[in-house]
């Protein structure tokens, strides 16, 4: 095991979750309240800021966005991907759970409950759009939280390691084909020129950025890199915040309208995470894995990459759309859900391992 790998598995998957971390719900939460509250007594800034654009890319958003991912992408080392071929049923029930399960489920949940169950409940004019943000949501596998979720539920770090070092590889070429197919196939068009432009803003510059920053760090000492990715870290947080409350501030008057479409949007997402994790876990089982290889395996395919996600969103359906709105739901219930996850795969042990029931 190189060094590299070695001191990315202590820091990335040993570190616990941080306040953010631990109560990010209710920073969403307030976030929607400040956003709401803003938005509807000082239009005019917001306003403003809307109109900042350049090639189709809000220019506050596009810098908030960079400011979250990068220092995400600053954690993954690439460097452990030779570590895929110790867990290979491990890693092949990651691929197919990410890759060919998650998005198309999440593509036929939002069909059954945004196009069909919930459609009365919901406006009319934002149907497609919602589907497409659960579209999005679940094409983009999660990054940086998994670390943490791996880490309470004493998964493997190194296995941890190396299968968001894949699925990142993937990411980069899959990203775009699957939400193009999936939105194609749900009737919602998506010039491909915008949805290209957005995985080369929001996935392949700021991978090459974090990537020759990373390599920076790590050649002045890992102390270095670890040090810079707790300070970079409350860059990302302020960044997430504040893109949380612009969106919201455009978003106020769809929701003061109508303040169910959080909770019923929040329906296909929950289905998804639980489904998506008691089948990875599951088959890890069947497949006779560890259990300190399923969990993170579980785990990577029950959250998501949200930060990608809504700035996806944001650029090709807008501030104001419903696929930002779906996105963001996303953020706000992926704590407690995760937290439920990580519970359940850890207090399963045993029943995991063959010695009875939990």
């Amino acid at each position: 095991m190189s060094a590299p790998c070695e001191m990315a598995a202590r820091s990335g998957t040993g570190a616990p979750m941080n306040l953010f971390e631990r109560w990010l719900t209710v920073w969403v939460f307030l976030c929607i309240v400040a956003g709401v509250a803003l938005g509807q007594w000082m239009p005019a800034p917001f306003r403003f800021l809307g109109r900042l654009d350049v090639a189709q890319v809000n220019l506050p958003v596009g810098l908030l966005i960079w400011l979250m991912i990068i220092p995400m992408l600053v954690k993954v080392d690439f460097g452990a991907l030779h570590e895929v071929r110790r867990h290979v049923r491990g890693i092949g029930v990651t691929l197919v759970v990410n890759w060919l399960v998650k998005p198309f489920s999440m593509a036929l949940l939002g069909w059954i409950f945004i196009r069909h169950v919930f459609a009365p409940l919901l406006p009319a004019a934002q149907l497609d759009s919602y589907v497409a943000g659960l579209i999005l949501l679940a094409a983009a596998p999660c990054t940086a939280m998994v670390f943490v979720w791996s880490r309470l539920s004493d998964g493997d770090p190194l296995f941890t390691l190396s299968q968001v070092a894949l699925n990142d590889s993937i990411m980069v070429f899959a990203f775009a084909p699957i939400v193009g197919l999936l939105l194609g196939i749900a009737a919602i068009h998506v010039p491909w020129s915008t949805l290209l432009f957005s995985v080369l803003m929001y996935i392949v510059v700021p991978l090459l950025l974090a990537q020759a920053w990373r390599r920076w760090l790590l050649a002045r000492g890992p102390a270095r890199l670890e040090s810079a990715m707790r300070r970079s870290g409350r860059w990302s947080t302020l960044a997430l915040l504040a893109m949380l409350v612009l969106l919201f501030a455009f978003q106020g008057n769809e929701i003061l309208r109508q303040p169910l479409v959080i909770a019923l949007l929040a329906v296909p997402i929950l289905i998804q995470v639980l489904f998506n994790a008691g089948l990875a876990y599951g088959l890890n089982r069947l497949f006779g894995e560890q259990h300190a290889i399923a969990c993170p395996s579980a785990l990577i395919g029950a959250s998501n990459f949200f930060e990608l996600a809504v700035a996806a969103a944001i650029s090709l359906f807008g501030f104001q759309s419903g696929a930002a709105l779906a996105t963001v739901v996303g953020v706000l219930v992926e704590v407690p859900v995760m937290l439920l996850v990580v519970r359940v795969v850890t207090r399963s042990k045993g029943w995991y391992e063959g010695r009875g029931a939990v």
